[in-house]
């Protein structure tokens, strides 16, 4: 069995255009996963379906071959997550390809309150 593997890892805080890239990337691969982080960060996306400003889900959503994954280090708010795939789906993206770890962190609205003291 012969393939290869992409993989893109950021080193700097701050835009380094990480989202363009994987937005590129992520229409050639069978697999797009988000191994970490959370919804305070975010990119834009624009292809045939529209222009798409992503906090969670992963760009190859928009490629209808690739499973996408968000993994253990993934930090999950449910409601944001929930809205954006709506955002999504709304404009003609199915994201029944997506996949959630069983071990990603859940941002619960305690956590928020708790943030904000």
């Amino acid at each position: 069995m012969a393939g290869s593997v992409t993989v893109v890892v950021g080193t700097q805080w701050g835009d380094e255009g990480k989202g363009k890239l994987v937005d590129l990337l992520s229409q050639e691969v069978d697999l797009c996963m988000r191994f970490q982080g959370g919804g305070n960060a975010g990119h834009t996306v624009v292809n045939s379906f529209g222009e798409f400003k992503l906090h969670l889900v992963p760009c190859g959503i928009f490629n209808p071959a690739c499973t996408c994954i968000m993994g253990t280090g993934t930090v999950v708010d449910p409601h944001d997550l929930l809205s954006e795939m709506e955002s999504i789906e709304q404009r003609g993206v199915s994201v029944a390809k997506m996949f959630i770890s069983d071990r990603a962190h859940v941002v619960m609205p305690y956590h928020k309150i708790l943030d904000r003291v």
